[in-house]
């Protein structure tokens, strides 16, 4: 598929056959080859056919092919649109959030690294499947977090008030109805709160390597060698469960309300359907879910710092920075129209002084945190006026190159062990995170510049890399 110039930094994907807008991607020229070389191009294209959507249908630096909507795009649709859990994703409200501290990286040597994170993992299980140990988490609990999000947890001791203001949507998305969520969802999801999962999920214990703007780093309680942690993570076999089967209705409901799916990946139902407002609503049991496992998360992570360093978690200053989704759909306002705008792979980016900014960061836009890949470095940003265009958005990390097959095929022992250099990892058994590996992904730095380049964000530091934890995909 040809892609058209359209700025530096922008092409445009023109339309054609069913199209009915156009798609705008972001690119630099040496991430161009990388996007043009898999199927995500028509993928967008795909979305671009679907009833009630806004133009552009918009690909981020980041994106590669996924199902349905391609990694690392955006779809907005007006109210007689579609929404499409394809254009979701599998892992509903994957996201990430980020905890300072009052601590100095140079203080806390290999040892005390590796001792901060075996008491996380004595916290927090990792791995596909693994199911919670917390003792204060309960299947009773799990029934008021899909309703109520993170204010859940936060009631009973799971961190403090003021985390709440620093979570997107407060930590909230109102509309949840678990009757419109499946038995199995459902036991999937009461197992796994307060777990992390495998795959591209993770707890890295970083560094503050750059501060580009110091001005709103400070806002951010950010300053250089500060030793940070960002968590990655979602909503588990809940949300994935809820993606499948809805899907599978959605095949129906499109063949029912007569829409021609241009993917089965696609597979969307019209907003003012049944199955399409129960899919919302079971999708924001699945956001609150999320919002709420990281919020566990984050307090077991204070307790493994204050436990290994000896110190009460209010003389750490681990506040949270703040809490970004990607992964999900949510009505909002944009070109003076209401709007649900799909983001798969891609995070929401509010400029300064936009309504929808939390009070503490109104005058600066809210934190956007960029993970790079297992080993390399991570960023946080701010939108600006500009990325109106892009539906206030921006990616969600680095972006594959290689599929986890081919990296497992691929990448060798030395390649893995060179590219993490000095970072440690929770592993003796590289293969169990091989297909995370650093090579695996595009350079972060060099889809971060991307739109930066083009003024649609704002770099305010660069984090290093120290320690991450993964579980076994």
């Amino acid at each position: 598929m040809e892609l058209t110039p359209a700025g530096r930094n922008r092409y445009r994907l023109l339309r054609r056959n069913k199209m009915l807008v156009e798609a705008l991607v972001y690119a630099s020229p040496a991430l161009l080859p990388l996007i043009t070389g898999d199927r995500s191009l028509e993928q967008l294209a795909a979305a671009a056919c679907l009833p009630g959507v806004v133009e552009p249908v918009v690909g981020m630096p980041d994106m590669h092919e996924g199902f349905g909507l391609p990694i690392g795009g955006v779809m907005a649709c007006e109210k007689n649109g579609v929404v499409s859990a394809g254009a979701v994703g599998m892992d509903i409200n994957c996201g990430v959030r980020m905890l300072r501290s009052n601590i100095r990286a140079w203080d806390i040597d290999r040892s005390t690294l590796r001792a901060l994170m075996n008491a996380i993992e004595d916290r927090v299980p990792t791995g596909i499947g693994k199911k919670r140990h917390h003792p204060g988490v309960t299947s009773d609990l799990f029934e008021k977090v899909v309703y109520q999000g993170a204010e859940t947890v936060i009631q009973i001791g799971f961190g403090q008030t003021k985390d709440r203001e620093r979570i997107e949507e407060y930590g909230y998305l109102p509309g949840a109805n678990l009757d419109k969520v499946s038995p199995r969802a459902i036991k999937r999801g009461s197992e796994q709160l307060g777990t992390l999962g495998g795959g591209n999920h993770f707890i890295e214990i970083q560094q503050v390597e750059k501060i580009y703007d110091p001005v709103i780093a400070a806002h951010f309680g950010l300053y250089a060698d500060q030793l940070t942690v960002m968590i990655h993570t979602g909503s588990r076999g809940f949300g994935h469960q809820i993606c499948t089967d809805y899907s599978r209705t959605h095949i129906h409901a499109a063949t029912k309300y007569g829409i021609e799916l241009p993917d089965k990946g696609l597979a969307c139902a019209p907003l003012d359907a049944r199955e399409g407002q129960d899919y919302l609503s079971a999708m924001a049991c699945a956001v609150n879910f999320a919002f709420a496992n990281r919020q566990i998360i984050s307090t077991d992570i204070r307790q493994a710092f204050a436990e290994v360093l000896n110190m009460p978690t209010s003389k750490l200053g681990m506040d949270l920075v703040y809490d970004v989704a990607h992964n999900i759909a949510k009505w909002e306002q944009h070109h003076g129209r209401r709007l649900l705008v799909h983001r798969k792979g891609a995070t929401r980016a509010l400029p300064p002084g936009h309504p929808a900014n939390p009070a503490v960061y109104q005058a600066t836009g809210h934190p956007v945190l960029v993970p790079g890949s297992m080993g390399t470095a991570s960023y946080v940003l701010v939108g600006t006026e500009q990325n109106v265009e892009s539906f206030c958005s921006v990616n969600h990390g680095a972006g594959r190159t290689m599929s986890r097959s081919a990296a497992l095929k691929n990448i060798s022992r030395t390649e893995f062990e060179n590219d993490m250099g000095s970072v440690l990892y929770n592993t003796r058994n590289y293969r169990h995170v091989l297909d995370e590996a650093p090579r695996a992904y595009k350079d972060i730095d060099e889809v971060v510049d991307t739109l930066s380049t083009i003024k649609l964000t704002r770099q305010v530091a660069r984090l290093r890399p120290l320690a991450v934890i993964k579980g076994k995909d």
